[in-house]
């Protein structure tokens, strides 16, 4: 063999193993999450309640998997459960557990991972007021059915003694798309009044006695942020964050509460011993002094068989991450960490997702 080919031999083997190495370091261990090399990428989708929330989970958590790719559209906890269903992402979301028909339509058992807490608050727009207004759950359901039409009517003047309201037409805003946010609100008014149970009932896209819709929360706190007289009902975070004055909610012992991390959570405590081994558990109307009557768990919705395991590996890791480091953002966005019997049994349903028969969380 000539010296020629004999460099040329070499050069060629040389430019291989460079080429392995820098796959290789690229790719450490053959993929982000086993299995056979490249990225991951998730697509999840539904509610609006948690999303800035899970916007700061997939930004802290990208920085730390950067060959995961996950994307989150808010599209409503309504919109989340059909593209589950239907199979067109890889996980849904919802403020309001599915119910047992949604989930024996499904195609494969769907389960229920509980993030964090948040509360469903009344927010207004009520100038120049400046002071949170206070009102007990019979005022809230008859303003939402439009019999008080008014912003001094009596009833409301006599949940807030010396508080001098105008007397200007009141416009209520909904949601107008299937909202777990509107499931947790008429669920609670559905308890708290008959009349309300009777004509409306609960669920995510109830009909709707009086008002004019907004999607997602982001619409409604765009409506109220933006018209005068009007009330309406958004998750915490989007109403502090607009700067958006917020409501006491008369509870079950008789107290107006302030939406807060810790009124939320002593709502979850006073329901822990209820809650199923399915964790679809409802903690609206709460009892306990000091509990805040609007408060909800928020779920995220997965297949407990994955067909993809690379898909559900990462899904699973992505998961397990959100219920532990994960929860060190929660307050600073408003949202209750899960308490830790919560966060135990969440990991009992995380460890249950399979691919093929086999456990991706081992």
């Amino acid at each position: 063999m000539s010296a020629r080919k004999r460099s040329l031999q070499l050069l060629a083997w040389l430019c291989a193993l460079l080429a392995l190495v820098i796959s290789f370091a690229c790719n450490p261990g053959g993929g982000a999450n086993g299995g056979g090399g490249g990225s991951v990428s998730l697509q999840g989708a539904g509610a609006t309640f948690p999303n800035p929330l899970y916007q700061k989970w997939l930004s802290e958590y990208g920085k730390l998997n950067t060959s995961v790719k996950i994307d989150y559209q808010s599209i409503g906890s309504g919109g989340g459960i059909k593209q589950l269903r239907e199979q067109t992402v890889d996980f849904g979301a919802s403020d309001a557990p599915m119910k047992d028909e949604d989930l024996q339509s499904a195609p494969g058992e769907i389960l229920h991972v509980p993030t964090v807490l948040g509360a469903v608050v009344i927010t207004y727009n009520l100038p120049p007021l400046n002071q949170p207004l206070r009102f007990s759950p019979e005022v809230l359901a008859d303003i939402f059915l439009g019999k008080i039409a008014k912003w001094n009517d009596a009833k409301i003047s006599a949940d807030n003694p010396g508080v001098q309201l105008p007397a200007n037409d009141i416009t209520v805003v909904h949601r107008s798309d299937g909202s777990g946010t509107s499931a947790v609100f008429t669920e609670y008014l559905s308890k708290v009044s008959a009349e309300w149970k009777e004509k409306v009932g609960s669920g995510p896209s109830p009909n709707w006695p009086a008002g004019v819709g907004g999607k997602g929360n982001e619409g409604v706190t765009g409506q109220v942020k933006n018209t005068p007289n009007t009330i309406g009902y958004v998750e915490l975070a989007y109403a502090v964050q607009n700067k958006l004055p917020v409501a006491n909610v008369k509870n079950s012992s008789g107290n107006y509460i302030q939406p807060s991390i810790d009124s939320v959570t002593a709502a979850a405590a006073e329901s822990a011993a209820n809650t199923p081994d399915d964790l679809r558990v409802s903690i609206t109307n709460a009892s306990g002094a000091q509990a805040y009557p609007i408060s909800s768990y928020t779920y995220i919705l997965v297949y407990k068989n994955q067909k993809d395991a690379n898909k559900g590996k990462a899904l699973v890791d992505f998961l397990w991450w959100g219920i532990h480091d994960g929860e060190q953002y929660a307050k600073a966005l408003q949202y209750a960490p899960l308490p830790a019997g919560i966060v135990t049994r969440a990991e009992s349903k995380i460890k249950a997702i399979t691919a093929g028969g086999t456990p991706l969380k081992q």
